[in-house]
Protein backbone atom coordinates (compact mmCIF):
# COMPACT_ATOMS: atom_id res chain seq x y z
CA UNK A 1 0.00 0.00 0.00
CA UNK A 2 1.29 3.46 -0.88
CA UNK A 3 0.51 7.26 0.77
CA UNK A 4 -2.30 7.85 -0.87
CA UNK A 5 -5.08 10.82 -0.56
CA UNK A 6 -5.77 13.91 -1.31
CA UNK A 7 -6.05 16.97 0.83
CA UNK A 8 -8.84 19.71 0.81
CA UNK A 9 -9.07 23.21 1.73
CA UNK A 10 -12.53 25.21 1.31
CA UNK A 11 -12.71 29.12 1.73
CA UNK A 12 -16.66 30.14 2.74
CA UNK A 13 -18.35 33.41 1.83
CA UNK A 14 -19.81 33.58 5.27
CA UNK A 15 -20.30 32.55 8.85
CA UNK A 16 -22.43 29.27 7.33
CA UNK A 17 -20.11 26.40 6.56
CA UNK A 18 -22.42 26.14 3.66
CA UNK A 19 -21.32 28.72 1.91
CA UNK A 20 -17.93 27.97 -0.12
CA UNK A 21 -16.13 30.54 -2.62
CA UNK A 22 -13.50 28.78 -3.21
CA UNK A 23 -11.89 25.51 -3.22
CA UNK A 24 -8.38 23.84 -3.37
CA UNK A 25 -7.19 19.97 -3.58
CA UNK A 26 -3.97 18.21 -3.62
CA UNK A 27 -3.66 14.70 -5.03
CA UNK A 28 -0.92 12.81 -3.56
CA UNK A 29 0.40 9.25 -4.57
CA UNK A 30 2.88 7.72 -2.99
CA UNK A 31 3.44 10.63 -0.40
CA UNK A 32 4.07 13.54 -3.33
CA UNK A 33 1.72 15.69 -4.61
CA UNK A 34 1.22 14.93 -8.35
CA UNK A 35 -1.53 17.06 -8.90
CA UNK A 36 -3.59 20.16 -7.66
CA UNK A 37 -6.82 21.82 -8.50
CA UNK A 38 -8.35 24.90 -7.40
CA UNK A 39 -11.79 26.76 -8.05
CA UNK A 40 -13.53 29.93 -7.22
CA UNK A 41 -17.25 29.70 -7.29
CA UNK A 42 -20.59 31.14 -6.10
CA UNK A 43 -22.38 29.71 -2.97
CA UNK A 44 -24.96 27.81 -3.15
CA UNK A 45 -28.53 30.58 -3.59
CA UNK A 46 -29.46 32.23 -0.69
CA UNK A 47 -26.16 31.38 1.03
CA UNK A 48 -23.94 33.59 -0.89
CA UNK A 49 -23.79 37.24 0.63
CA UNK A 50 -19.93 37.65 1.67
CA UNK A 51 -19.36 39.34 5.21
CA UNK A 52 -16.33 41.39 6.21
CA UNK A 53 -14.90 39.07 8.70
CA UNK A 54 -14.50 36.31 5.88
CA UNK A 55 -13.56 38.39 3.32
CA UNK A 56 -10.71 40.35 5.40
CA UNK A 57 -9.34 36.80 6.35
CA UNK A 58 -9.47 35.48 2.53
CA UNK A 59 -9.51 38.61 0.21
CA UNK A 60 -12.28 36.94 -2.14
CA UNK A 61 -15.55 39.38 -2.94
CA UNK A 62 -18.77 39.11 -4.40
CA UNK A 63 -17.72 40.22 -7.91
CA UNK A 64 -14.85 38.01 -7.48
CA UNK A 65 -16.80 34.74 -8.21
CA UNK A 66 -19.97 36.77 -10.32
CA UNK A 67 -20.59 34.35 -13.11
CA UNK A 68 -18.44 31.75 -11.76
CA UNK A 69 -20.47 28.25 -11.36
CA UNK A 70 -22.26 27.71 -8.41
CA UNK A 71 -21.15 25.07 -5.54
CA UNK A 72 -23.75 22.48 -6.77
CA UNK A 73 -22.64 23.15 -10.57
CA UNK A 74 -19.55 22.68 -9.59
CA UNK A 75 -19.15 19.35 -7.20
CA UNK A 76 -19.39 17.01 -9.47
CA UNK A 77 -15.62 18.11 -10.64
CA UNK A 78 -14.66 18.47 -7.15
CA UNK A 79 -15.76 15.06 -6.81
CA UNK A 80 -14.21 13.26 -9.87
CA UNK A 81 -11.05 15.20 -8.70
CA UNK A 82 -11.12 13.16 -5.21
CA UNK A 83 -12.59 10.37 -6.68
CA UNK A 84 -12.05 7.09 -3.93
CA UNK A 85 -9.40 8.57 -2.46
CA UNK A 86 -9.31 9.54 1.60
CA UNK A 87 -10.15 13.31 2.46
CA UNK A 88 -7.32 15.47 4.47
CA UNK A 89 -8.09 18.42 6.05
CA UNK A 90 -6.78 20.48 8.36
CA UNK A 91 -9.84 21.02 11.08
CA UNK A 92 -11.36 18.18 9.04
CA UNK A 93 -14.61 19.15 11.20
CA UNK A 94 -15.11 22.17 8.49
CA UNK A 95 -14.53 20.85 5.66
CA UNK A 96 -16.01 17.86 5.70
CA UNK A 97 -19.51 20.07 6.85
CA UNK A 98 -18.95 22.69 4.42
CA UNK A 99 -19.22 19.87 1.83
CA UNK A 100 -22.45 18.12 3.62
CA UNK A 101 -23.97 21.91 4.45
CA UNK A 102 -23.20 23.03 0.66
CA UNK A 103 -24.95 20.13 -1.12
CA UNK A 104 -27.63 19.69 1.11
CA UNK A 105 -28.61 23.60 0.63
CA UNK A 106 -28.09 22.64 -2.84
CA UNK A 107 -30.66 20.12 -3.15
CA UNK A 108 -28.07 17.54 -3.57
CA UNK A 109 -27.37 14.15 -1.78
CA UNK A 110 -23.76 13.67 -1.30
CA UNK A 111 -20.90 10.44 -1.02
CA UNK A 112 -19.15 8.66 2.06
CA UNK A 113 -15.54 9.77 2.70
CA UNK A 114 -13.28 8.47 4.80
CA UNK A 115 -11.05 11.31 5.98
CA UNK A 116 -7.90 12.54 7.96
CA UNK A 117 -7.65 15.64 10.48
CA UNK A 118 -4.81 16.81 10.27
CA UNK A 119 -5.58 18.86 13.35
CA UNK A 120 -5.67 15.90 14.85
CA UNK A 121 -2.75 14.14 13.76
CA UNK A 122 -0.42 17.25 14.86
CA UNK A 123 -1.60 17.41 18.36
CA UNK A 124 -0.69 13.52 18.72
CA UNK A 125 2.53 14.00 16.89
CA UNK A 126 3.87 17.73 17.56
CA UNK A 127 4.27 19.27 20.75
CA UNK A 128 2.51 22.68 19.86
CA UNK A 129 1.22 25.70 21.56
CA UNK A 130 -0.95 26.20 18.74
CA UNK A 131 -1.92 23.16 16.12
CA UNK A 132 -3.22 26.26 13.66
CA UNK A 133 -2.11 25.32 9.87
CA UNK A 134 0.85 27.93 9.92
CA UNK A 135 2.22 26.57 13.14
CA UNK A 136 1.84 22.94 12.06
CA UNK A 137 3.08 23.41 8.70
CA UNK A 138 6.27 25.56 10.34
CA UNK A 139 7.25 22.43 12.25
CA UNK A 140 6.23 20.05 9.06
CA UNK A 141 9.05 21.98 7.40
CA UNK A 142 5.89 22.78 4.69
CA UNK A 143 6.13 26.47 2.97
CA UNK A 144 3.30 28.32 3.91
CA UNK A 145 3.04 31.59 2.54
CA UNK A 146 -0.60 32.71 1.36
CA UNK A 147 -2.20 31.38 4.74
CA UNK A 148 -6.02 31.26 3.63
CA UNK A 149 -5.55 30.53 -0.14
CA UNK A 150 -7.38 27.42 -0.46
CA UNK A 151 -4.68 25.73 -3.08
CA UNK A 152 -1.88 26.78 -0.60
CA UNK A 153 -3.70 25.78 2.85
CA UNK A 154 -4.49 22.07 0.75
CA UNK A 155 -1.25 22.09 -0.25
CA UNK A 156 0.38 22.45 3.41
CA UNK A 157 -2.12 20.33 4.88
CA UNK A 158 -0.77 17.39 2.39
CA UNK A 159 2.94 17.98 3.64
CA UNK A 160 1.80 17.77 6.98
CA UNK A 161 0.53 14.74 6.56
CA UNK A 162 3.17 13.36 4.32
CA UNK A 163 5.28 14.58 7.43
CA UNK A 164 3.24 13.05 10.07
CA UNK A 165 3.33 9.40 8.04
CA UNK A 166 7.24 10.02 7.58
CA UNK A 167 7.78 10.48 11.68
CA UNK A 168 5.63 7.13 12.03
CA UNK A 169 7.18 5.17 9.18
CA UNK A 170 3.80 4.45 8.11
CA UNK A 171 3.25 4.02 4.17
CA UNK A 172 -0.15 4.12 4.28
CA UNK A 173 -2.48 6.12 5.79
CA UNK A 174 -3.63 2.73 7.21
CA UNK A 175 -0.14 1.43 8.20
CA UNK A 176 -1.04 5.45 10.29
CA UNK A 177 -3.68 5.28 11.88
CA UNK A 178 -2.41 1.23 12.94
CA UNK A 179 0.28 2.74 14.58
CA UNK A 180 -1.46 5.43 16.30
CA UNK A 181 -4.22 3.27 17.30
CA UNK A 182 -6.76 5.04 16.04
CA UNK A 183 -9.50 4.37 13.51
CA UNK A 184 -10.31 6.35 10.03
CA UNK A 185 -13.36 8.36 10.22
CA UNK A 186 -16.14 8.72 7.71
CA UNK A 187 -18.74 11.41 7.17
CA UNK A 188 -21.29 9.13 5.59
CA UNK A 189 -23.12 9.39 2.82
CA UNK A 190 -26.16 11.47 2.76
CA UNK A 191 -29.89 12.41 1.17
CA UNK A 192 -30.82 15.47 1.87
CA UNK A 193 -34.36 14.55 1.34
CA UNK A 194 -33.93 12.25 4.18
CA UNK A 195 -33.35 15.01 6.16
CA UNK A 196 -31.33 17.76 6.95
CA UNK A 197 -28.05 17.97 9.53
CA UNK A 198 -28.34 20.01 12.14
CA UNK A 199 -25.77 22.74 11.12
CA UNK A 200 -27.86 23.38 8.42
CA UNK A 201 -31.00 23.51 10.37
CA UNK A 202 -29.65 25.91 11.68
CA UNK A 203 -28.59 28.33 9.27
CA UNK A 204 -31.94 27.87 7.56
CA UNK A 205 -33.68 28.48 10.69
CA UNK A 206 -31.53 32.10 11.33
CA UNK A 207 -33.19 33.15 7.87
CA UNK A 208 -36.50 33.48 9.21
CA UNK A 209 -35.06 37.00 11.29
CA UNK A 210 -36.13 35.49 14.80
CA UNK A 211 -33.61 33.07 15.50
CA UNK A 212 -31.11 35.47 14.06
CA UNK A 213 -31.94 38.46 16.00
CA UNK A 214 -32.15 35.91 19.28
CA UNK A 215 -28.34 35.04 18.34
CA UNK A 216 -27.43 38.23 17.70
CA UNK A 217 -28.96 39.42 21.53
CA UNK A 218 -26.82 36.39 23.07
CA UNK A 219 -23.65 37.23 21.06
CA UNK A 220 -23.58 40.94 22.62
CA UNK A 221 -25.13 40.55 25.95
CA UNK A 222 -28.70 41.41 25.50
CA UNK A 223 -30.67 44.35 23.31
CA UNK A 224 -28.43 46.67 25.39
CA UNK A 225 -24.93 45.83 23.96
CA UNK A 226 -21.62 43.89 25.14
CA UNK A 227 -21.61 42.82 28.44
CA UNK A 228 -19.15 44.51 30.78
CA UNK A 229 -17.20 41.72 31.88
CA UNK A 230 -18.06 37.52 30.53
CA UNK A 231 -19.80 35.41 32.55
CA UNK A 232 -18.59 32.47 33.04
CA UNK A 233 -22.25 30.60 33.24
CA UNK A 234 -22.15 26.12 34.52
CA UNK A 235 -19.87 23.96 33.11
CA UNK A 236 -22.35 21.40 31.34
CA UNK A 237 -20.81 17.91 31.35
CA UNK A 238 -19.80 16.04 28.01
CA UNK A 239 -22.07 14.88 25.43
CA UNK A 240 -21.36 10.88 25.80
CA UNK A 241 -23.05 10.33 22.50
CA UNK A 242 -20.43 13.25 20.87
CA UNK A 243 -17.92 11.64 17.55
CA UNK A 244 -14.90 10.14 18.92
CA UNK A 245 -13.27 11.43 15.73
CA UNK A 246 -14.39 15.11 16.63
CA UNK A 247 -10.99 17.34 17.17
CA UNK A 248 -12.88 18.30 20.63
CA UNK A 249 -13.87 15.07 21.96
CA UNK A 250 -11.80 14.54 25.36
CA UNK A 251 -10.50 17.62 25.60
CA UNK A 252 -10.85 20.09 28.88
CA UNK A 253 -11.48 23.50 27.41
CA UNK A 254 -11.44 26.74 29.11
CA UNK A 255 -12.71 30.11 27.10
CA UNK A 256 -10.94 33.50 27.27
CA UNK A 257 -11.23 36.88 26.16
CA UNK A 258 -14.42 38.41 24.90
CA UNK A 259 -16.17 36.12 22.54
CA UNK A 260 -18.62 36.62 19.59
CA UNK A 261 -21.51 34.04 21.63
CA UNK A 262 -21.74 34.35 25.74
CA UNK A 263 -19.78 31.79 27.37
CA UNK A 264 -22.04 29.76 28.02
CA UNK A 265 -23.81 29.00 24.76
CA UNK A 266 -19.74 28.48 23.57
CA UNK A 267 -19.53 25.94 26.84
CA UNK A 268 -22.41 24.16 25.89
CA UNK A 269 -21.41 24.13 21.98
CA UNK A 270 -17.64 22.23 23.23
CA UNK A 271 -19.87 20.03 25.07
CA UNK A 272 -22.00 19.26 22.77
CA UNK A 273 -18.93 18.08 20.55
CA UNK A 274 -17.85 15.86 23.81
CA UNK A 275 -15.60 18.32 25.17
CA UNK A 276 -15.16 19.33 29.09
CA UNK A 277 -15.53 23.15 29.55
CA UNK A 278 -13.99 24.48 32.44
CA UNK A 279 -14.03 28.01 34.01
CA UNK A 280 -9.87 28.19 34.72
CA UNK A 281 -6.85 27.21 33.18
CA UNK A 282 -5.08 23.85 35.45
CA UNK A 283 -3.48 21.14 35.13
CA UNK A 284 -6.39 19.33 33.43
CA UNK A 285 -6.68 22.37 30.67
CA UNK A 286 -5.90 20.78 27.45
CA UNK A 287 -7.01 23.88 24.79
CA UNK A 288 -7.77 27.51 25.46
CA UNK A 289 -10.02 29.35 23.52
CA UNK A 290 -9.23 32.85 22.86
CA UNK A 291 -11.67 36.04 21.66
CA UNK A 292 -11.08 39.29 21.00
CA UNK A 293 -10.15 38.57 17.69
CA UNK A 294 -6.94 36.47 18.42
CA UNK A 295 -5.15 34.90 15.66
CA UNK A 296 -2.27 32.41 16.32
CA UNK A 297 0.19 34.78 15.33
CA UNK A 298 -0.12 36.95 18.57
CA UNK A 299 1.51 34.19 20.31
CA UNK A 300 4.57 35.51 19.12
CA UNK A 301 3.35 39.07 19.05
CA UNK A 302 2.31 38.72 22.46
CA UNK A 303 -1.33 39.87 22.71
CA UNK A 304 -2.37 37.84 24.93
CA UNK A 305 -5.03 37.45 28.07
CA UNK A 306 -3.53 36.31 31.26
CA UNK A 307 -5.10 32.69 30.63
CA UNK A 308 -2.95 33.02 27.25
CA UNK A 309 -0.01 33.64 29.40
CA UNK A 310 -0.45 30.78 31.73
CA UNK A 311 -0.87 28.24 29.12
CA UNK A 312 2.32 29.54 27.75
CA UNK A 313 4.05 28.90 31.19
CA UNK A 314 2.58 25.79 31.34
CA UNK A 315 3.35 24.35 28.12
CA UNK A 316 7.10 25.71 28.82
CA UNK A 317 7.03 23.25 31.58
CA UNK A 318 5.67 20.35 29.64
CA UNK A 319 2.01 20.52 30.42
CA UNK A 320 0.32 19.94 26.21
CA UNK A 321 -2.14 22.68 26.14
CA UNK A 322 -3.21 24.20 23.19
CA UNK A 323 -4.43 27.29 22.09
CA UNK A 324 -7.25 28.31 19.50
CA UNK A 325 -8.38 31.28 18.25
CA UNK A 326 -12.35 31.43 18.77
CA UNK A 327 -12.92 31.56 14.27
CA UNK A 328 -11.71 28.06 14.84
CA UNK A 329 -13.62 26.72 17.32
CA UNK A 330 -16.55 28.03 15.58
CA UNK A 331 -15.87 26.03 12.55
CA UNK A 332 -14.86 23.00 14.81
CA UNK A 333 -18.51 23.06 16.25
CA UNK A 334 -20.05 24.42 13.18
CA UNK A 335 -21.46 27.82 13.97
CA UNK A 336 -21.78 31.20 12.62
Amino acid sequence: MALDFTAIDFETANGFRGSPCSVGLSKVRGGVVVEEASWLMRPPENHDHFEFHNTRIHGIRAEDVAGRPRFGELFPEIGAFIGGDVLAAHNAAFDLGVIRSGLEVSGLAGPAYDYVCTVMLSRRCYSLVSNSLPYAAEEAGVPLVNHHDAAEDARACAGILVDIARRNNANSIAELYLSLGLNLPQQPAFDPAQGLSKATLSALAAKTGSAAEGALERAVGGPSGWSAWPEEGPNPLPNPAAEPGHPLFGQTVVFTGDLAITRPEAKSRAADMGARPESRVTARTTVLIVGDGFVAGDLRAGRLTGKAKRVLELHAKGQQIEVVSEGEFLQMVGGA
